[in-house]
């Protein structure tokens, strides 16, 4: 009997602006993650229910259009999915409404420190 091929982590890019989704998503797939890319926290959210078990890292833009905000969503994952390593991005300023387990890089944030935090991901969840 085979075995099925191990999944690998995931990365979930929240970002509304789609040259910086674009940029961030590169960086993440040079990495042992799969990365899926998505434009709103509400697209970020039907990518956790579906796949929450097997997402490592979540990075969000703090402002992100639509009902949810990047922090909201930083939350809810908290909440919902404890084990998920939460990276929020912002403009300066921003950080006093980061969760407390969330890292904050300020914009422009540079792809050595998303590719630490990628790594950190993908061996809490090995």
């Amino acid at each position: 009997m085979g075995r099925a091929a191990p999944v690998a982590p995931i990365a979930v890019v929240v970002e509304d602006d789609e040259s910086v989704r674009d940029f961030a998503a590169a960086i993440l797939e040079e990495t042992d993650l799969d990365v899926i890319a998505c434009r709103s926290a509400a697209d970020a959210l039907a990518v956790m229910r579906e796949h929450g078990s097997e997402v490592a890292l979540l990075f969000t833009e703090m402002q992100l259009a639509g009902e949810m905000d990047g922090a909201a969503l930083a939350r809810t994952v908290e909440r919902d999915w404890p084990d998920v390593r939460l990276v929020v991005t912002s403009r300066p300023g921003a950080a006093q409404a980061v969760p407390d387990h969330a890292v904050y890089m300020q914009k422009p944030w540079r792809p050595l420190d998303v590719l630490v935090e990628a790594e950190r991901a993908a061996y809490a969840s090995a």
